[in-house]
């Protein structure tokens, strides 16, 4: 995504101009620094360059492995899935809540806690109700706490514990961009990594294309951008690997070609 974004910007449109930004996941982390103290060129460069790359703990080993066997054994019953993967989260050998939210603070860079100016949703999963909880700057919760929230993959990271209660990653909940909170009758730009995984899984419609169907009938104007197979493929050391940091920013900027056409005809440009 931040490579995406990159290579946008060096085709003449800046998506950090966009008048608001919803963040699920690692979306998270992306909306909130295209929002902060960062140029999108510190940003790229602190995905490509080793030395600027801050420094991420080790995720739980075969974490991911188990939330994607955890969801496909749940069945169809997003009641069913979502209680199976609280029941990971909640038995999963983690990092401690402390040692993730330092780690997502030294990913954000910035100097304090504060929201940016722009409006921002972040989403998480409250593990007692399996409600989705969008958390912004009027939520009392600071930035960081938010961010370790909606990124807080269950049996990966440990929830995300805000003010007494338990937080697991935004992406577990319906689909992995909630693009539902988007609505807008202007343009909706949504950057989708998994887009492509999640249809074939599927073998058709997602969820997300329900919702991007609604955003169009309230009158947005919505384009997305999924993740081609070439990005796809440097994933194979695990996508939560630091070690795709390089390569998957720099497919990203390089399909930027690809997709400005459709994100400049979305926003009028």
């Amino acid at each position: 995504m931040t490579g995406l974004c990159k290579g946008i910007a060096d085709l003449g449109l800046d998506l950090c101009s966009m008048s608001s930004f919803v963040g699920t996941s690692a979306g998270s982390v992306v909306a909130s620094n295209l929002l902060g103290p960062f140029s999108i060129v510190e940003l790229y460069e602190r995905q490509t360059v080793p030395e600027l790359q801050p420094f991420e703990k080790a995720p739980a080993a075969g974490g991911i492995e188990a939330l994607v066997t955890t969801m496909a054994s749940a069945g169809e019953s997003q009641v069913d899935r979502l209680h199976a993967i609280r029941a990971l989260a909640m038995n999963a050998a983690t990092i401690s809540h402390e040692e993730r939210l330092a780690d997502i603070r030294a990913r954000l860079g910035r100097s304090d806690d504060a929201w940016p100016d722009k409006p921002l949703k972040l989403t998480a999963v409250d593990m007692e109700t399996l409600e989705l909880i969008v958390f912004d700057s009027s939520s009392g919760v600071a930035l960081p706490e938010a961010v370790a929230a909606s990124c807080a993959v269950p049996g990966v990271w440990p929830p995300a514990q805000i003010l007494g209660r338990s937080y697991i990653d935004g992406g577990v909940w319906r689909t992995a961009e909630n693009a539902h909170l988007a609505s807008t009758p202007g343009p909706v730009v949504i950057l989708s990594p998994l887009g492509q995984v999640a249809r074939m899984a599927t073998r058709g419609s997602t969820g997300l294309d329900e919702d991007v169907q609604q955003l169009r009938r309230m009158g947005s104007r919505v384009v997305v951008i999924e993740a081609d197979g070439e990005a796809l493929k440097t994933a194979t050391l695990g996508v939560l690997d630091p070690a795709t940091r390089r390569p998957a920013a720099e497919a990203g900027r390089r399909q930027a070609e690809t997709a400005i056409d459709a994100i400049a005809g979305v926003l009028g440009a």
